[in-house]
């Protein structure tokens, strides 16, 4: 009775919608969420006030270990959208070509794009009340646009599925439309090329290198999913589409995006291994293909994954 009244008194205090808009699941452990917040905020609090001393000026945001360090420990969410354009060279794109973004969107109409964009708007984020159409304003349309503009920048590209996810995660951390369309452009043209493309060979190649290292790292791992003739693709294909949206808990996703613009796309393979890693002996209790892809979604749900702070000290340690 009384672990019951402590949880209920933790979603009397938690809020029922996070800082960022979406909907906290059914099961979602509001007393382990509180339990770890108490002890984040403190932390986030300290680099804070780290951050501002580091970004004081207003001036561009310039490589360096100092600030390497300061990101792997995680960016505050006043600073994310100033920091991500800093490093990934959305910001210096920007400013090479003013007024681009709203001539794309001015331009040549393209019915198929529009219509491929279209079929997803109501799929991206259903749990989101900012993505909703009754709410105001809905970014529903501000992804709409993002969207339309990349396809018409890139048409090599045009639109993917999983890009929806992408750039509405952008957009609720800049809050600008065309800050969203530039940090897009750095993820799919630079960082990520050829995740995207229609023969998506960057995407396939990363899926391979992964099982690779699990075949050195974890070999236990690499023989039960050849044991099963299990693809790689069948059970990590969303974690390297969506870079861990709607994988992942929001929190933990921003952070593991923070390495992303600033160090690569190595971190995607360092997430990967970490989760492979701490639940091995789950994964391996696996019998049978369904079994294998099961013990792939479990490991990315519970406390290990939502303390997104040692969640990222395993990582960059690794």
């Amino acid at each position: 009775m009384e672990s019951a009244g402590r949880a209920q008194a933790a979603r009397d205090r938690v809020p029922r919608i996070d800082p960022y808009g979406f909907e906290r699941p059914e099961d979602f452990d509001y007393a382990a969420y509180e339990e770890f917040f108490s002890t984040y905020l403190a932390i986030l609090t300290r680099r804070a006030i780290k951050w501002s001393r580091l970004l004081k000026g207003g001036g561009g945001v310039q490589k360096s270990m100092t600030l390497k360090r300061y990101i792997r420990k995680g960016v505050p969410l006043e600073h994310r959208a100033r920091v991500w354009m800093g490093v990934s060279g959305a910001q210096a794109q920007m400013d090479r070509n003013p007024g681009y973004y709203r001539r794309l969107l001015q331009g040549e109409r393209d019915d198929s794009l529009e219509e491929a964009i279209r079929t997803d708007m109501n799929r991206t984020f259903p749990d989101n009340v900012r993505f909703r159409k009754g709410s105001e304003p809905c970014l529903q349309r501000t992804l709409y646009n993002v969207l339309l503009a990349y396809g018409h920048h890139n048409r090599g590209v045009g639109y993917c599925q999983g890009m929806n996810f992408i750039a509405g995660y952008l957009i609720l951390v800049t809050r600008s439309e065309e800050e969203s369309f530039w940090l897009l452009d750095a993820l799919v043209g630079r960082i990520l090329p050829d995740y995207y493309s229609p023969s998506m060979l960057g995407l396939k190649t990363d899926q391979e290198v992964l099982g690779e290292l699990v075949r050195t790292k974890l070999p236990a791992v690499a023989a039960l999913m050849d044991s099963h003739g299990l693809l790689w693709t069948l059970v990590v294909s969303r974690w390297f589409i969506c870079l861990f949206v709607d994988v992942l808990p929001v929190e933990t996703v921003l952070r593991i995006w923070d390495c992303l613009f600033n160090e690569g796309s190595k971190i995607i393979f360092r997430v990967a291994l970490t989760l492979i890693k701490q639940h091995q002996a789950l994964i391996l209790e696996a019998t049978s293909v369904p079994d294998i892809c099961e013990k792939f979604k479990e490991i990315t749900r519970g406390s290990f994954v939502t303390e997104c702070h040692t969640f990222m000290q395993q990582n960059c340690s690794s």
